[in-house]
């Protein structure tokens, strides 16, 4: 289904809807056949894009899946509805949710553009808190903080990855920092993403605290191939795969490569899985261990290191 837009307004191709929301093409295309929305415009190619309008309801819908909503209940209802939504139980009149005191600053500093500021002051976070406790009290709410100025329109796309890549390049410099004056010890962990998967923050936040507990980390980034993954694992000869999925990851997609991963790896390797997608919350998973959040990475650490010791001779 198509639909003819003004030549005034501004229109974005589908790879670029894509990238800016984080919702694939894929998606996109099931969604317009399913739901009758995105409405997408034909260029002058014959190729989909996409007016202002409907790529700011899309980010909504992004938010509202990342909070656990499923497509099927909200793709087709009109944005009011789904700010509604977002803010709250239906029926209740949205109202702004001031973030925490504590997070404002650094919600202005992003508003103003100055990403050297803005790396400064979460440098500094990150000198005085400490590396666990800047992704845990800092990073987690502040990244949820910007995910929901984002929806309600007080942020633009490029503010938000502004944000996102400034926390990265700190978290990373924090891990190579903790893993210099520490000595990295068991159980090694090999951490990415499956193909599908191209969001980051979350394996980097786990990454993190893996190192704050010891663990000795191979990070491959994300968007790593199922058997890549299984090939990796057994010649780094790792103890966990840690892998993170975000809402926008398909239940099938999740479960498929789960079973497909299991089934390259030797029962002396564990699977750790952790986000938001729904596949992680619908059922227990044979033979991989879920994260519920960021404090079960902690718990996790424990429970293998006691399960490794009872396992000496």
């Amino acid at each position: 289904m198509t639909t003819s837009v003004s030549p005034e307004a501004m229109m974005l191709s589908i790879a670029a809807v894509e990238r800016d929301t984080g919702i694939g093409k894929d998606t996109l295309r099931v969604w317009e056949r399913r739901y009758g929305f995105p409405v997408p415009a034909r260029d002058a190619f014959g190729e989909r894009s996409y007016p202002s309008e409907q790529v700011e309801k899309l980010r909504v819908i992004r938010r509202l899946m990342d909070q656990g909503h499923r497509p099927g209940r909200i793709v087709a209802q009109p944005v009011a509805a789904l700010l509604t939504l977002s803010q709250g139980a239906l029926g209740q009149t949205p109202t702004p949710i001031a973030p925490p005191e504590h997070l404002q600053s650094y919600l202005d500093v992003i508003k103003s553009h100055d990403s050297e500021a803005l790396q400064n002051q979460l440098t500094q976070a990150l000198t005085r808190e400490g590396l666990s406790d800047f992704v845990t009290d800092l990073v987690a709410p502040l990244a949820v903080s910007v995910g929901d100025a984002w929806v309600r329109g007080e942020l633009a796309i490029f503010e938000e990855h502004l944000f996102t890549e400034c926390v990265i390049r700190v978290m990373r410099l924090g891990i190579a920092n903790c893993a210099k004056s520490s000595k990295m010890g068991l159980p090694k962990v090999l951490l990415t993403t499956f193909p599908q998967e191209s969001h980051g923050l979350g394996i980097l936040m786990v990454e993190a605290l893996l190192v704050e507990q010891g663990c000795a980390c191979l990070s491959l980034g994300t968007q790593t191939p199922v058997r890549d993954i299984a090939h990796a694992a057994l010649a780094h000869r790792v103890d966990v795969v840690a892998l993170s999925f975000s809402s926008l990851m398909k239940t099938n997609d999740v479960l498929d490569g789960l079973t497909e991963l299991r089934q390259h790896l030797p029962t002396t390797v564990t699977v750790w899985a952790g986000g938001q997608a729904a596949a992680l919350k619908r059922r227990k998973l044979a033979d991989v261990e879920v994260l519920r959040g960021l404090a079960d990475v902690a718990v996790q650490v424990k429970r293998w290191r006691s399960a490794a010791l009872k396992l000496k001779p």
